[in-house]
C-alpha cells in the first residue's frame, strides 16, 4: 500500500514538471485520432481495457507509428465487455500497469489536439483514472467525428436525416471499417473518417 501511495505522489510530481508542456497551446500540423476499449459504457465506472492513439498529418493517417495498449485485466472486466472487445482476463495478463499506460499514452498525444468518435465518452473515462494518479485531466483540444459528420450533413445535405453510427458512417464516407470493436482499429476508422470530412466527401459524393 505504501509503495502504491510512493507511485502516485511520484506521478504527481512528474505531472509538475515533466508534464507541464502539455498545458501550452499546440502550435503543430498534426492531430490524434483515440480510442478506448473498456469495460462498460457508464463513464462513472467504466475501466480501460486498451487505448490507441494514431497521429495524423495533412490527409495522411501515420499507422506506422501508432500507439496500441493493453492494460492489466481491471476488476470490472465481465462477461459482456469481452464479448464486445474480445479481450479476456488471460489476453490482459502481460498488459501495462495503469500509470504506465496512461505515461506513454500522454507522451504519445504530447499537446496535441485530439479526435475520436463520440471523444466525449472515452474522454471521461480517461480523465477519471488520470486525475488521481497525475493530478490533472487531458487539457488536449478536442474535435467529435460524429458531430463533425452531423454537421456536415445538416450543411450539405439538409433535406435528409442521417443515421449517425459508426458504420453507416464509414460506409457514406467510403471508408473501411479496421478491426471493429479494437482500439487501435477504430481509431485508424475514425482518422480516415476525418480525413475524408475536411476533404469535402459528402459534398463530391
Amino acid at each position: 500500500m505504501l509503495r502504491s501511495l510512493r507511485r502516485v505522489a511520484d506521478r504527481r510530481r512528474q505531472a509538475d514538471g515533466r508534464y507541464g508542456w502539455l498545458f501550452s497551446p499546440y502550435t503543430g500540423d498534426e492531430m490524434v485520432a483515440i480510442d478506448c476499449e473498456t469495460t462498460g459504457l457508464d463513464t462513472r465506472t467504466a475501466e480501460l481495457v486498451s487505448i490507441a492513439a494514431v497521429r495524423i498529418k495533412g490527409e495522411r493517417v501515420l499507422t506506422s507509428g501508432s500507439l496500441d495498449l493493453r492494460l492489466q485485466p481491471p476488476a470490472s472486466l465481465r462477461g459482456d465487455s469481452i464479448k464486445i472487445h474480445r479481450m479476456r482476463g488471460i489476453d490482459l495478463n502481460d498488459g501495462d500497469e495503469l500509470g504506465e499506460a496512461l505515461e506513454k499514452f500522454l507522451d504519445f498525444i504530447g499537446n496535441r489536439p485530439l479526435l475520436g468518435w463520440c471523444i466525449d465518452y472515452d474522454r471521461a473515462v480517461i480523465d477519471r483514472q488520470l486525475r488521481p494518479l497525475f493530478g490533472f485531466s487531458l487539457p488536449n483540444a478536442c474535435l467529435d467525428v460524429a458531430q463533425l459528420y452531423l454537421r456536415e450533413m445538416h450543411r450539405t445535405r439538409p433535406q435528409l436525416e442521417p443515421t449517425v453510427n459508426f458504420e453507416s458512417v464509414a460506409e457514406a464516407l467510403n471508408v473501411p471499417v479496421m478491426g471493429r470493436h479494437t482500439a487501435l482499429g477504430d481509431a485508424t476508422t475514425t482518422a480516415l473518417m476525418y480525413i475524408r470530412l475536411k476533404k469535402g466527401a459528402l459534398t463530391t459524393s
